[in-house]
């Protein structure tokens, strides 16, 4: 039960006595745990600050070149939702050692010569508090995503879009960028709820996001503006580039016909607002253009694009 519960997780050995790092390992291993062993504790640092670093380590407090406190300390200094569970190891054993060990971050304290027991029951805590800090991790990513994903569709909601667009536009005023924005409208998408329902308004917005995702590059961005309105960063790309590229995105809507749940066939068409970046211009301004050239598409018969640039002169 004991081996079935610690397996698969991965542990750091750093002991630098030859005999107690093999007693370790042999013992580790036995109990069905993946162990990486070093000598000293520049190779503890290096593997305990490293990629893939393993979730679980046993640090011998005194090693030649650092000691365990001190990587203890280092790396409760690093930022990240994941840190390692810290078990100190040493023939130290006063109080005041174990305060000083808890004080530089180590998670439990082990005096020498161990208990087998008691080592086997302190790493099952060590992977119970693992298991549900990953759990929380989780939680937290998931939590994270439905704050700034649209439920329906998977991409990022107007609050995230929006987000996006004014860190966008700040780095096109540091580095001198381009940047295009559309905002996308869905032609007569009251006709398609009134006439097919409401679930097949849901897949046509899907199957629209599935193919303006397939049209552009894959770190343009397409997020819900509200209803049937998207709005599309296009990094990188300046007014002749933009104007081509959202001329793709509507084709890419209007080629293939969409299917309705009964099997019907339909075409839906998208109107398209795009705008060029300028420095000076804010925010708030762009998205206005944008929604002024999206009229000017829709009073025009729809199903194409109107692109803007030259704001400043506006």
């Amino acid at each position: 039960m004991i081996a079935e519960s610690l397996s698969q997780t991965r542990v750091l050995v750093a002991e630098d006595d030859t005999t107690s790092r093999r007693i370790l390992e042999t013992i580790l291993h036995r109990w069905g745990l993946d162990v990486i062993s070093v000598a000293d504790g520049t190779q503890a640092w290096e593997v305990l600050s490293g990629a893939d670093a393993p979730s679980l380590a046993v640090l011998d407090w005194l090693m030649p070149g650092v000691e365990g406190v001190e990587i203890c300390r280092r790396l409760r200094r690093l930022v990240t939702d994941r840190p390692p569970y810290l078990i100190m190891l040493s023939a130290r054993d006063t109080k005041a050692d174990l305060v000083e060990a808890l004080d530089a971050g180590a998670d439990d304290y082990i005096t020498k010569p161990f208990d087998l027991a008691e080592l086997r029951a302190r790493i099952g805590v060590g992977r119970r508090v693992l298991a549900l800090q990953a759990k929380l991790a989780s939680l937290n990513a998931e939590l994270s995503h439905q704050a700034t994903h649209d439920p329906l569709t998977g991409i990022l909601n107007r609050g995230a879009i929006l987000d996006l667009l004014e860190r966008e536009t700040a780095r096109c005023a540091r580095e001198s960028g381009a940047l295009s924005v559309a905002i996308c409208d869905l032609d007569h998408f009251k006709y398609v709820n009134d006439t097919y329902g409401h679930q097949t308004g849901d897949d046509v917005l899907c199957e629209f996001v599935r193919r303006v995702e397939g049209a552009v590059r894959p770190y343009d961005r397409l997020g819900r503006y509200g209803g049937e309105e998207f709005l599309l960063l296009l990094p990188g790309l300046p007014a002749s580039h933009g104007a081509q590229a959202l001329q793709r995105v509507c084709e890419a809507v209007a080629a293939d016909p969409f299917v309705g749940r009964d099997g019907t066939e339909f075409s839906v068409t998208v109107s398209v607002g795009g705008v060029a970046w300028e420095s000076g211009i804010a925010t708030e301004r762009l998205l206005a253009a944008a929604d002024e050239a999206l009229y000017q598409a829709k009073d025009t018969g729809r199903n194409r694009v109107i692109y803007r640039s030259g704001l400043r002169g506006a």
